[in-house]
């Protein structure tokens, strides 16, 4: 980085118009100051200063070259810096995907509380109940809650199990069904990222069924299906902890108790790094450290 430190050097003394004060604030001696922009001069072959016995001021050449490369030095002593800060588990940018209603119910605690921790650090979040690709999005981790990965190309971390219920409207038909039989495809609120049907598989603990869901209705966001169940519109099939209000609240009932759907995980992935980055593990740990807490006040 030798020409980015004389390039510095140069933009340096383009401000300050005196040596001396540029050797003292980059920690150099006047001579070296003097030695770096005669040797900048003679590599473009061009004289960037005018020295005098009292001061220097810049050439024309100096002008223009010091307005030219000033934003792309600027711009490289930004990337350095925050390459710098993403190997500190103290400060840095963290960009992070998370489910819409988890990033707006839990997240922000937990947001609070590792910024208390770390004020240096920063964040981006974006909202989104569909999967991402983290690495064209450039995403640093993410927050989701779904079936157990398979996903080979990034790196799943598992948090907790979550269990899904299947609930209705309080009076309405739903509530005195005592079979799965009962239901049929219209019935069955689907949750589906790309908003089109899916498969329930129900089991009592020793036998299982399967229904088709999602033909009358299906959409990619928990609250959405939690409200249209509420309304009377069907049976939908959402994580415990999603509803907690509507269950504590009496908007939303648990239906066909004796029958469940197999677990969720919520869990956070990440690229494919060898190592998680500083600021990334830290942030995963005390993430980890937290959730329960906060997901258990929702339950």
């Amino acid at each position: 980085m030798n020409d980015y430190k004389a390039l510095k050097t140069f933009l340096l003394a383009a401000e300050k118009r005196n040596f001396a004060q540029v050797a003292r604030e980059l920690d150099m001696t006047p001579a070296a100051v003097t030695r770096a922009i005669a040797a900048l001069e003679d590599d473009l072959g061009v004289q960037l200063f005018v020295r005098t016995t009292r001061q220097v001021s810049l050439t024309t050449d100096g002008a223009v070259f010091a307005a030219q490369i000033q934003p792309a030095i600027a711009a490289l002593e930004s990337a350095r810096k925050d390459v710098r800060n993403a190997h500190k588990a103290d400060q840095g940018r963290l960009r992070i995907s998370s489910p819409t209603w988890f990033g707006k119910a839990v997240l922000p605690p937990i947001l609070s509380g590792f910024r208390e921790l770390y004020p240096k650090m920063s964040f981006e979040i974006s909202l989104s109940d569909g999967m991402v690709n983290i690495i064209d999005d450039d995403f640093d981790l993410a927050i989701r809650i779904s079936s157990q990965p398979s996903d080979k190309f990034t790196i799943w971390r598992k948090i907790r199990l979550v269990p899904r219920i299947l609930v209705a409207a309080p009076g309405s038909r739903f509530v005195e069904m005592q079979h799965p039989s009962e239901l049929t495809p219209d019935d069955c609120l689907a949750y589906s990222g790309e908003s089109r049907r899916e498969n329930w598989v129900l089991s009592d603990g020793g036998s299982s069924m399967t229904i088709s869901a999602g033909r009358g209705f299906s959409a990619n966001n928990g609250e959405v299906l939690a409200d249209m169940a509420a309304d009377g519109a069907g049976v939908a099939m959402l994580p415990g902890f999603h509803i907690s209000e509507h269950l504590q609240s009496g908007r939303l009932v648990q239906v066909l108790k004796g029958w469940a759907p197999p677990d969720l995980w919520l869990t956070l992935y990440y690229p494919p790094y060898q190592a998680l980055p500083p600021r990334i593990a830290s942030f995963s740990k005390f993430f980890e450290e937290q959730v329960g807490a906060h997901m258990v006040m929702l339950d």
